[in-house]
């Protein structure tokens, strides 16, 4: 059982539909469903770096059961394209991490282990911003 309090407008996703609170607003999950927090949605024009791509990527294999093995194609394709970017001990450890929660199909996991991916990879942009 899942326990969800909104604030008036605040919005989840819930197996793919959005719901939007009026008021405020408790709900009670009592089966498996996949829920998402407004502030844990991005949209496609969001995905702007490979760390990015690769949460909506995750968010989308989430969300969307039936196109599950299309989204795993494009995460593992991003995910190469992020541990290339990302060549330091810490963020491999992370990849791990996130690549195990995906084989798992614990997409919900792999979002938490992913953006600490997009922290990394802000990090490292803004190092080669500085530097240049």
């Amino acid at each position: 059982m899942l326990r969800i309090s909104l604030r008036d407008g605040e919005k989840i996703v819930v197996n793919g539909a959005v719901v939007r609170a009026v008021g405020r607003t408790d709900l009670i999950v009592e089966n498996q469903a996949s829920v998402l927090r407004g502030r844990e949605v991005m949209k496609p024009e969001e995905a702007t770096t490979p760390a990015r791509q690769l949460y909506f990527h995750t968010i989308m294999a989430y969300v969307d059961p039936a196109g599950s093995e299309q989204h795993q194609d494009s995460i593992v394709e991003t995910l190469e394209k992020v541990m290339t970017l990302l060549p330091s001990e810490e963020a491999g450890a992370v990849s791990l991490r996130f690549a195990q929660h995906v084989a798992q199909l614990q997409f919900y996991k792999a979002l938490g282990a992913c953006r600490q991916l997009m922290q990394l990879e802000a990090e490292a942009l803004d190092g080669l911003t500085a530097a240049a």
